[in-house]
């Protein structure tokens, strides 16, 4: 059956409006459970909440309230997985893109390896943490300069960060490829052609362009980074620790791992509740002001 003009044009109509209602069901859908999230988070933790409990440190047990050591060894642990896994991970793309050869068998293995990571659990990344980092590098570096005195050797921040920028490297490689993809070659041709050399185009021209897409997987990297907590648990996490993090070998606390605590090991369930959820309450606070910054840069970026 041969369909007429306006048969196809009525067609066309009834799919595109069909998409748009399954466009607009979608984002209502999300936005209704992000709502009742955010509303079951705010109902249950509102009675706990206080300048007290974000500024007090938790000195007299965790069902005490006061939770400063988590806030600080959350963001601690955010802002130095970024500066170790973004410039790498931008390091990494702009090779994959600009200097390397499409078809060569190191640039294969090195996007199968990126891919491959992106599909791994992150208790693996936990484990690998532990025997790679802690266990390794940290064994070898007392061994080399303490003379095998427990310093390195042990969990603490930096192992964590660098642990969590593995887990977070391919999502700012696939960014920052993107991003770099959209730039038209004609560009680089007419860079090349007034006899730049590479490493001014990459810089000065395909850099600077890309960068809000660098930054669109900077606040990804953030996203995951901020809510890990199986990643930590080996690498550097502790269970209970008022005292705050005074150097990258200290353990700290984590906003993530203190609602794990709260809601499998506390024997007054009742207590506990509103602590958990003031908790949630910070970990989201936290994680939506760290993006919004990164949004904001973003902006500026695009609009300068």
């Amino acid at each position: 059956m041969t369909l007429t003009p306006k048969s196809r044009s009525m067609r066309a109509k009834f799919g595109d409006a069909a998409m748009v209602v399954a466009t607009l069901s979608a984002v209502l859908l999300l936005l209704l459970a992000l709502a009742l999230l955010l509303g079951d988070v705010a109902v249950h933790a509102h009675e706990k909440l206080s300048w007290t409990f974000l500024s007090k440190s938790p000195e007299d047990g965790m069902m005490a309230g006061g939770i400063f050591p988590a806030i600080l060894g959350t963001a601690m642990l955010v802002l130095l997985m970024t500066a170790i896994s973004v410039p790498i991970g931008v390091a990494t793309a702009i090779y994959l893109h600009e200097y390397a050869r499409a078809d060569a068998l190191w640039t294969r293995a090195v996007r199968m390896a990126v891919q491959n990571l992106a599909g791994v659990p992150s208790i693996v990344f936990g484990l690998f943490g532990l025997g790679f980092f802690v266990q390794f590098v940290g064994g070898g570096l007392d061994k080399a300069l303490h003379d095998g005195k427990l310093v390195w050797g042990q969990p603490g921040l930096l192992w964590a960060a660098l642990t969590l920028a593995t887990l977070t490297l391919p999502t700012t490689i696939v960014a920052t490829e993107e991003a770099l993809r959209q730039i038209p070659a004609a560009q680089r041709e007419a860079a090349y052609a007034l006899a730049t050399s590479r490493f001014e185009v990459v810089f000065r021209l395909l850099v600077p362009q890309a960068m809000p897409g660098i930054l669109t997987g900077g606040i990804l990297a953030v996203s995951r980074g901020a809510g890990e907590v199986a990643p930590i648990l080996f690498t550097g996490a502790a269970y209970f620790l008022p005292e705050l993090p005074k150097s990258l070998d200290s353990q700290f606390m984590h906003l993530g791992y203190h609602v794990y605590v709260m809601a499998t090991q506390s024997a007054d369930v009742d207590a506990s509740t509103p602590i958990l959820y003031a908790t949630v309450a910070v970990l989201l606070g936290l994680t939506f002001t760290l993006n919004l910054a990164a949004v904001v840069v973003r902006a500026r970026i695009r609009a300068a």
